[in-house]
């Protein structure tokens, strides 16, 4: 046989535990600060029922008054830490109402009529519909919890206020002389005994509802970690891409310098071998005082000249095309070896001196120079070198044949590249510079550089160039800046 008070100790048990329990979930999740209102609503109600337990056969008005307000307590601050941790409206004046009102109801009843406490208990019936009414509305409104749990949660509440309704109604129609079954002593221990499974089963709801809260939580700093690695692998990325833009500029200031050298180095050796020349000749042959002297001056512009495209502020600015005589830029390119004493071993065979096309002479000189250059330097000195210029089609063609140790077959296609020397050649004989500087130039004017093993011994580079100004088009730039 459950007396009332043997109901009254098990809620009250189930109340505690169910306190310290929210005590060690708050502390381990600091962050949900709502937990709190939830450990301290549990609390209130095992304070509540334990005064209860405690007082004696003939308790105080104002001590019957207490116990049960501070029972209602219990339930406003659930349903307060409820609604914060859902993020919805709290409600608070409505919960703040309800105790005046149970406290002046139940102090008026007691005063009046201790022995009539079905006044006390409709109150209490008004208080629990309002306040899980309020908690009912703040589950229906959420969307951050399963729906599935929400309503399970809300029909946990629906079925404390039916049993609230119930016993207001047993109140209200039974007669006070009621005998209560064998089982339940006390006609009132059946509701406190479903309030205590009310307990349990609230409790377990709002744990359920913690944990899908921190599963969210969790999911979401994933997410956000996830964001946050790919924000830091797409800085990371255009870092790369910023030091590898800042490691290109500095290998072309690199090769500038060394393209600078190495094309200043030839009119530089012109000025030095006509000032030796005018050194041994001195007065004793005015005419070759007069042609050295000549040769330095053309070293000079060529020189200054030079400067002027290297140091100009934007690459396409040194280009400066015109129509031009191949026969007068063979002459140019002629006389700059005859001034540095190897004239004498090239061949030169112009089929059409008049022949002209649009483009700049000093690059294309440029070019020439160093591709005979290359000749004269990888043969031998008794070698000649036969520069052929001729008109095929819409080109002009320039080949540069010489005899000299050629290029390995298998190392063939790499000649051209910045800093590249055959296996074959000697240290200090190059730079691994001077065609790839002049294929540079040579896309400025549409034209094509291609290099041969001739037949028998040393190796043919070939010269093509368009007749048309059509050659100096935008592509073309774009090619040589990329």
């Amino acid at each position: 046989m459950l007396d009332l008070k043997t109901v009254l100790v098990v809620t009250l048990a189930t109340a505690s535990l169910q306190a310290v329990a929210w005590v060690f979930v708050w502390q381990a999740w600091r962050h949900l600060y709502e937990l709190k209102f939830l450990a301290a609503g549990f609390a209130a109600i095992a304070v509540g029922l334990l005064l209860m337990i405690v007082r004696g056969t003939e308790p105080a008005a104002l001590a019957i008054v207490l116990h049960n307000t501070v029972i209602k307590l219990g339930l406003v601050l659930l349903a307060e830490g409820l609604a914060r941790f859902l993020g919805q409206p709290r409600y608070t004046w409505i919960g703040v109402s309800l105790l005046i009102f149970q406290v002046v109801v139940w102090s008026a009843a007691v005063a009046v009529d201790p022995a009539n406490i079905a006044i006390r208990i409709h109150t209490s019936t008004f208080f629990t519909i309002v306040i899980m009414s309020v908690m009912c509305l703040g589950l229906m409104r959420d969307r951050t919890q399963p729906t599935l749990l929400r309503w399970i949660t809300i029909g946990i509440l629906l079925e404390y206020m039916a049993a609230s309704i119930i016993q207001s109604v047993i109140e209200y129609l039974l007669p006070a002389d009621f005998q209560s079954g064998p089982i339940l002593a006390d006609r009132n221990a059946w509701y406190l005994l479903q309030g205590t499974l009310f307990l349990i089963a609230f409790f377990a709801c709002l744990l359920f509802m913690v944990s899908s809260r921190l599963s969210a939580d969790l999911r979401e700093k994933n997410a956000a970690l996830s964001r946050e690695v790919q924000e830091r692998r797409r800085l990371e990325s255009r870092l790369n891409a910023s030091l590898e833009a800042e490691r290109a500029l500095r290998d072309e200031q690199a090769d500038f310098m060394r393209v600078v050298s190495h094309e200043f180095r030839t009119p530089l050796a012109i000025i030095r071998n006509a000032v030796d020349m005018i050194g041994l000749v001195g007065n004793r042959s005015p005419e070759a005082t007069k042609e050295r002297i000549a040769g330095i001056g053309e070293a000079l512009n060529r020189l200054f000249s030079l400067i002027d495209r290297f140091m100009a502020n934007d690459r396409d600015s040194g280009f400066r095309p015109e129509m031009i005589r191949v026969g007068s830029l063979i002459a140019d390119v002629r006389l700059h070896f005859e001034m540095t004493e190897r004239g004498e071993r090239l061949v030169f065979t112009v089929n059409d001196d008049a022949l002209s096309l649009f483009a700049d002479p000093e690059m294309l000189a440029t070019v020439l120079i160093n591709l005979i250059d290359n000749a004269l330097k990888y043969s031998s000195e008794d070698q000649p070198i036969d520069i052929d210029v001729r008109q095929e089609g819409r080109n002009v063609v320039v080949r540069v044949c010489d005899h000299g140790m050629g290029i390995p077959q298998a190392e063939l296609h790499k000649i051209g590249r910045r800093f590249f020397r055959a296996s074959n050649t000697m240290a200090g004989t190059g730079t691994g510079l001077g065609l790839y500087s002049s294929r540079k130039l040579l896309v400025y004017h549409g034209g094509k550089l291609q290099l041969l093993a001739n037949d028998g011994q040393g190796m043919t580079a070939i010269v093509k160039l368009p007749l048309s100004s059509e050659a100096t088009d935008q592509s073309s730039l774009e090619e040589l800046t990329a």
